[in-house]
């Protein structure tokens, strides 16, 4: 290896906890190791985490448990002075901040002490974060300009999509923001074979018509909207996997027993090995994410990859990488318009499998080739800096 760049990267959220800005932090981290090495990676300490098979170094520090976001932690790593003159000993040529919070601000720090770059990446709505857990206005907005100020430090600040630009700017943020891709680890190269072969294993008929949701289980995702849906499909010959947890998915297990949905549905959990979540992604027909609340999500390219297109709200921040019929399906904020896709669709098979090789060819893009772009920027802002 010719070089050792010394990349720090810091988030509040990393595996085992399971999200789309943690699979993005891992990603960088592999690969950045893979090809310029050196690097850390700064986060709250996870207790059932085993780091030791990661090639690259993890930096826990000690955390608690997030109230009512199991299974996420947090924690202050200027609490610990130990671990944070270890984390200072360390020379960084550049930190990079996933998350505005806890981690970030110990970027912020390391990068003045050590009169380094810090890129900090928008990745989520926070605002709708913390408006369902605090029911005060005034407190929220205070939390929210908080977090532009955050941004307003970093010499570069990143989005995963060009529409996400439109959220950190009504959040109050002031600059230029850059946007960079996230990609996925899943490549769009599978066999008729395989796909026929995970059909069988998971014991799907050649006839189900196989949706899928994958992330968080949380209301601001949709997940009501999908199983009211449900409902008003029951007479087709469907199958619905929901991977993943969070705090509402007993109330949606709930919902769906209360709606007889029970046969047609199931709840797979948490799957944190990728060869496993990735059977689920090959057998569905469709991925079911009418959100409003994700800015950039992962799980729509992973599930591309798998030639799964998926069905979004038309105008939402996530949607705007689909045009309807073509690479995705556009629907209404609405139970009658989800319905009325959702037939349209199970009723013309050709068209979502046509949808779904053009989703392989036009959403995804692999981490490896994500992270090329990221060295280069990288490079470019450590060149400036020294500049000055």
């Amino acid at each position: 290896m010719s070089e050792i760049l010394n990349i720090g990267l810091f988030c509040d959220a990393f595996p085992p906890v399971m999200d789309g800005v943690s699979v993005c932090m891992e990603n960088y981290a592999y690969w950045l190791q893979k090809k310029v090495g050196g690097v850390g990676v700064i986060t709250p300490n996870v207790p059932s985490a085993d780091y030791s098979k990661c090639d690259y170094q993890v930096l826990a520090y000690p955390s608690v448990p997030v109230p009512f976001r199991h299974p996420y932690v947090t924690g202050i790593a200027e609490m610990d002075p130990v671990y944070l003159s270890k984390l200072l000993q360390r020379e960084f040529k550049l930190v990079h901040a996933h998350c505005p919070f806890s981690s970030g601000k110990a970027a912020l720090r390391i990068a003045k002490v050590q009169n380094i770059p810090v890129v900090a990446t928008f990745h989520s709505k926070y605002r709708d974060d913390f408006i369902r857990v605090i029911k005060s206005d005034i407190v929220v907005d205070e939390i929210v300009r908080n977090i532009v100020a955050f941004y307003q430090q970093a010499d570069e600040v990143w989005v995963p999509q060009a529409s996400v630009k439109d959220v950190i700017y009504e959040y109050g943020y002031k600059g230029d923001v850059e946007v960079v891709d996230n990609g996925s680890d899943l490549v769009a190269d599978y066999s008729d074979e395989y796909f026929a072969d995970v059909r069988r294993e998971l014991g799907v008929a050649q006839d189900e018509f196989v949706l899928l949701f994958v992330g968080q289980h949380i209301w601001e995702k949709g997940t009501r909207l999908i199983i009211d849906t449900l409902e008003r499909i029951k007479d087709l010959p469907f199958r619905m996997f929901f991977v993943g947890t969070g705090y509402a998915a007993e109330d949606m297990k709930r919902l769906v027993k209360e709606k007889g949905l029970e046969s047609k549905t199931t709840f797979t959990g948490v799957l944190t090995e990728r060869d496993q979540i990735k059977k689920y992604y090959a057998v569905a027909d469709l991925f079911l994410f009418p959100s409003l609340y994700d800015n950039a999500p992962l799980v729509v390219r992973e599930a591309a990859a798998l030639h799964t297109p998926a069905v979004m709200v038309r105008n939402s921040t996530a949607a705007t990488i689909l045009r309807d019929g073509y690479n995705g399906f556009l629907i209404e904020h609405s139970a009658d318009s989800f319905e009325s896709k959702l037939r349209a669709l199970a009723a013309d098979r050709d068209l979502v499998r046509r949808a779904g090789i053009e989703a392989s060819h036009t959403v995804v893009r692999s981490w490896e080739n994500v992270v090329d772009e990221v060295l280069e920027r990288y490079r470019a802002l450590i060149a400036r800096k020294k500049m000055f």
